[in-house]
């Protein structure tokens, strides 16, 4: 592990005295972890088509032999999230969860980097937890792999640690924009989400690493958006009132997620399993009975919001949906495995908005409303209420589907949908981890890792 210190001026980011050597030296690494970040998320993401498709196949295979079938389905998908336990906790206990909160952290100064075998524990460990069926994203184990690629290029071209961490910002932007397809919302989520400032030398970075990233990983994906939306109209002024009201209602939503959210983790902690995998396992093998029973309702859950935004499923389903994926994004996220959140939140805001905008249409028949557009909306507004970083959540949606015109009505619900959870005193939900994962650390003892050092499992959640 590189050993890194960590005290840090607060005015790091800010250009010395040799800044224009310096920032010029960003400009030509900055697209040197892109292209790293674009490749390895390509790989990622191309793994995880692969390991749905295994699943799929595991699952019609089981069908075939009835009740021993279950069972091994059962077993496969426990010991799929226990193995992908196993190896965080053995090996790289910072790659557990999202990774995003511990990516903020090291920017802060409040944690050193990951060790570099981060990388392919978060790259297998994800593989495997997300492969297996859990409501997991893959943009958190995108962010925080590109994230220490970044800091490891840092090091190899013996930048100080000032450079380094606008090296590292910019990678976890370039990871965002090829998780998501979505390069300018990987390097606003930099600014708004990580930094929380306009700085131009990280700015500079993290516009080269994602336009890199995009460059490398659309070779291997393609350049299609990631959903596809039918036509929509520009919303009239007769409907853009209910935008706002939607905002509401994502706001509401996103304070229920966030408090679940970290509900479901503080109950898992408490019952203090030993070993820690035997939790992963139990919502392993209660995502393997799931698989069983509605195979399309498991995994990050892209293919369900390609449904809604196409308006797929009347209100009864689409409802009975949105509660059972409610209920599993929180369940999978408290296994202790990698896997992010965005992902997952999309599929809540989808349904959120097309669930909003049915029912708009049925109270308001004589108005032109197009529930599609009401999904588009919910999935930025539901982003906005969790997260806090509505440009982020604008930007992504817009370019994931390739959609322009609801840019106005993401305007207004984006508003209402974080004014909402800020004065009833609802923290972001990256907040709220982080401070979980401080506490955590706080009150449990180190653990022994394979190369003598110590290290807690939470601190990275």
């Amino acid at each position: 592990m590189v050993e890194v210190s960590m005290n840090v001026e607060p005015d790091s980011f800010e250009t010395r005295p040799d800044g224009d050597s310096s920032l010029l030296g960003l400009a030509l690494l900055a697209p040197v972890v892109g292209a790293a970040s674009g490749l390895v998320g390509a790989i990622f993401r191309l793994s995880l088509d692969r390991a749905d498709d295994l699943r799929n196949a595991l699952i019609a295979w089981a069908h075939g032999w009835n009740f021993l079938g279950f069972i091994a389905l059962t077993v496969a998908c426990a010991a799929a999230t226990a193995t992908s336990a196993w190896m965080v906790r053995l090996y790289a206990p910072k790659a557990s969860g999202s990774g995003i909160p511990h990516v903020e952290a090291v920017l802060r100064g409040e944690l050193p980097q990951a060790p570099f075998r981060l990388i392919p524990v978060k790259f297998l460990g994800g593989l495997l937890a997300i492969g297996s069926g859990l409501a997991l994203g893959r943009e958190g184990p995108s962010v925080q792999m590109s994230a220490s690629i970044a800091h490891l290029v840092g090091k190899i071209f013996n930048r100080n640690w000032a450079d380094c961490r606008v090296l590292l910002a910019a990678g976890a932007g370039a990871g965002l924009a090829t998780a998501f397809n979505a390069p300018i919302a990987g390097a606003i989520f930099v600014l708004e989400e990580l930094v929380r400032r306009f700085e131009p030398r990280i700015a500079i970075a993290a516009l080269g690493a994602s336009a890199t990233a995009i460059s490398v990983s659309r070779v291997f994906l393609g350049d299609a958006s990631d959903f596809h939306v039918g036509t929509l109209a520009y919303a009239g002024a007769e409907t853009r009132p209910l935008y706002f009201v939607l905002g509401a209602v994502a706001g509401i939503m996103a304070i229920v997620y966030n408090r679940t959210l970290l509900a479901t983790i503080a109950a898992a902690e408490r019952f203090n399993y030993q070993p820690p995998e035997l939790r992963a396992a139990l919502v392993g093998a209660t995502v393997g009975i799931l698989a069983w029973f509605a195979p399309d309702m498991v995994g990050g859950g892209d293919p369900i919001t390609q449904q809604t935004l196409a308006g797929v499923g009347t209100l009864t389903t689409i409802s009975l949906i949105f509660l059972l994926r409610f209920g599993l994004a929180s369940v999978s996220y408290a296994a202790g495995t990698p896997g992010g959140l965005f992902a997952p939140m999309l599929v809540l805001g989808a349904q959120i908005g097309l669930m909003f905008g049915t029912l708009c249409q049925m109270v308001f028949p004589d108005l032109n409303i197009q529930p599609v557009g009401f999904a588009v909306v919910g999935m930025a507004a539901f982003f906005t209420g969790v997260v806090r970083a509505p440009l982020t959540g604008i930007v992504l949606v817009a370019e994931m589907t390739a959609n322009v015109t609801m840019l106005l009505p993401m305007l207004g619900a984006c508003f209402v949908a974080m004014l909402v959870p800020i004065l009833l005193g609802n923290p972001p939900i990256y907040d709220s981890l982080s401070e979980d994962a401080r506490q955590q650390e706080n009150e449990r003892p180190p653990q022994t890792i394979p190369d003598g050092t110590a290290a807690t499992g939470s601190e990275s959640r």
